[in-house]
């Protein structure tokens, strides 16, 4: 049974673990908080960059001797093997740990096992506190993990009828600066941005993020299959962040730069490319969270796949009555096929609505 003092250091590693969002991929984010052998917090830290110390070595440095003795929370169980840094199971145990908790197991093959080797070391192990807190903060990588392929999270921004530009296609901007911020947030707490060649064409975007401190630049994706949209001066091959356009196989791309030219093969049905393959070569590079930014018919493409994790739309108090819809064909024909939503978050963003919503599970038989 975890003491209040334990609950309370474990608030806080999930805390401090969400400060490393977008910045340690392919690894997880994580935090850590070391209590001494009286219950006092002596040391805490987190998972800060890819290749860097992992949480449990920033907080063991910070608690030094008081960590001999004392009680670990972690939230996730601590590595047990060796890669650009060393086990943070052995860690603890040459610090002289006496209790680790953590709240998260570990599903990747190759670094679980962290647990048995603090037990076989007499460390005594707790799982669980907070496990659905936790897990939250580290949904992205969960999900790459579970499923071999980079978390995906669909958002955008429309009217409260549902449109995304008016009939001119007329876009700037639908929703209030406020909002405009807060993607830059997602941006700033995603590996990759993915857009579409319709996007590229009508707004030349940069889809770097700005007015975050410390944000590392995502890597910038364009989905253009016909290596039609993006033309040498565009913004996104400004060099301020890594880019890769992605094409057919077929396409011509000699006008684009060698290195950041993607090759994939077509969708099987329908236009585009095929958005499996597209997943694969960005978990290849690394890429565990993609932020889906549009437009609808590659965000039709990304249901159609079953390849949406999250939705947030950021819905502004306008009407339009005509336009382009935030979503376009999805393969979905009739009701009975509709991707069900469960709204998780509801926030006003200054005058606007944000909505998270995720999919509901399919029932088995289903």
């Amino acid at each position: 049974m975890a003491t209040a003092a334990e609950r309370t250091a474990m608030r806080r590693a999930i805390t401090l673990a969400a400060r490393g969002l977008g910045a340690t991929s392919p690894n997880p984010v994580v935090g850590c908080v070391i209590l001494d052998a009286a219950g006092e917090q002596a040391g805490e830290g987190f998972h800060q960059r890819a290749g860097g110390p992992h949480a449990e070595v920033h907080a063991l440095r910070a608690a030094g001797e008081r960590a001999r003795g004392g009680t670990a929370l972690v939230t996730l169980e601590p590595c047990n093997h060796t890669g650009r840094t060393g086990p943070c199971a052995q860690a603890l145990v040459e610090a002289g740990v006496s209790h680790v908790v953590y709240a998260v197991s570990d599903p990747n093959p190759q670094a679980t096992g962290g647990a048995d080797t603090l037990r076989a070391a007499g460390v005594q192990v707790e799982q669980g506190l907070l496990a659905d807190e936790a897990e939250t903060g580290n949904t992205a990588w969960l999900t790459s993990v579970r499923l071999g392929r980079p978390y995906v999270l669909w958002k955008y921004a429309a009217t409260l009828d549902g449109r995304i530009a008016a009939a001119d296609a007329t876009s700037r901007w639908i929703t209030s600066p406020e909002a405009r911020a807060d993607v830059h947030r997602l941006r700033a707490e995603a590996d990759a941005v993915v857009v579409g060649s319709g996007t590229a064409r009508a707004d030349d975007p940069q889809l770097g993020v700005r007015g975050v401190e410390g944000a590392v630049q995502p890597l910038r994706v364009v989905v253009d299959t016909g290596a039609t949209a993006v033309r040498p001066g565009a913004r996104v091959l400004d060099g301020s962040a890594p880019t890769l356009i992605a094409v057919a196989d077929d396409a011509e791309a000699g006008h684009l730069p060698e290195d950041a030219v993607l090759r994939l093969p077509r969708a099987a049905a329908g236009p585009g490319l095929d958005i499996g393959a597209l997943l694969a070569a960005l978990h290849t590079r690394g890429v565990r969270s993609v932020l889906l930014e549009g437009g609808p018919t590659l965000a039709g493409a990304f249901v159609a796949a079953g390849a949406v994790d999250t939705v947030v739309g950021y819905l502004a108090p306008v009407l339009l009555g005509t336009g382009p819809a935030a979503l376009a064909d999805a393969g979905i024909s009739t009701i009975s096929q509709a991707l069900r939503l469960d709204v998780t978050e509801t926030v006003r963003i200054g005058p606007d609505l944000r909505i998270t919503a995720v999919p509901v599970p399919a029932r088995k038989g289903n």
